[in-house]
């Protein structure tokens, strides 16, 4: 059956609507086109990156224990990165900022867990960056006021400056306005590669502390980026 023109249009606005203004895919919902898997990152190389009906991008670990990161296939400098995740409750992950081959990087926590954080930020594989490196607002402790539960939630960060000022929000609320003291990337890299992960944890699933749930998913989409001057 032909579905009328006017319904197509509003479809594709509708899909439209869910990219910002300003900015273009990174991914675009039917393959990973422009990505590719890290084969040298500690938490692993899971290859079971997929792509799911509705332009979903999931993920989970191939074997127990065995996490990983998908990168973009380009380096950015100056930018921000707009996303909606949808993870399962248990399931620690992140969004990678100027991140080397082997998932060093400045990283949006996306720790979906008791105690953890969402929308924080955390030095990834980075030397010197303890708990009270830089300057302002580094956490919202206060996150799940933001969050919607069982939902897909935006979120989107600004990485700007050689030396990182970040800054992130949940579902249009600011959560984290931080600058760094100093750049902490290996050899004061200004760009690096954007990336999505999916944390490591023991080979047993029972263990105390462990950082996924058997069978747990984290997924993603509507991932786009805005390049900055």
């Amino acid at each position: 059956m032909r579905l009328p023109i006017c319904v197509l249009l509003s479809a594709a606005l509708l899909c439209a609507a869910d990219i910002p203004k300003g900015f273009q895919k990174l991914f675009d919902g039917k393959d990973l086109k422009g990505w590719h898997i890290s084969e040298v990152n500690h938490h692993g190389n899971t290859k079971a990156w997929k792509v799911e009906p509705g332009g979903v991008l999931t993920v989970t670990q191939d074997r127990p224990g065995n996490g990983g990161i998908l990168l973009t296939d380009k380096k950015y400098r100056n930018f921000e990165v707009s996303l909606e995740v949808n993870p399962d409750f248990g399931c620690d992950g992140g969004l990678f900022l100027r991140s080397t081959e082997k998932g060093e990087a400045y990283q949006v926590m996306l720790d979906y867990l008791g105690g953890g954080n969402m929308g924080g930020i955390y030095g990834e594989g980075l030397k010197g960056l303890g708990p009270n490196a830089g300057t302002g607002k580094r956490m919202d402790r206060e996150w799940q006021k933001y969050w919607k539960k069982g939902e897909w939630n935006q979120i989107r960060a600004r990485m700007e400056g050689d030396v990182p000022h970040i800054q992130v929000w949940m579902n249009g609320t600011q959560i984290v306005d931080w600058t760094d003291s100093e750049n902490r990337l290996p050899g004061g890299a200004v760009d690096g590669m954007i990336a999505v992960q999916s944390h490591m944890s023991s080979p047993d699933p029972a263990k105390k502390g462990n950082r996924w749930v058997p069978g747990g998913y984290h997924r993603f989409r509507n991932i786009a980026v805005k390049e900055l001057k």
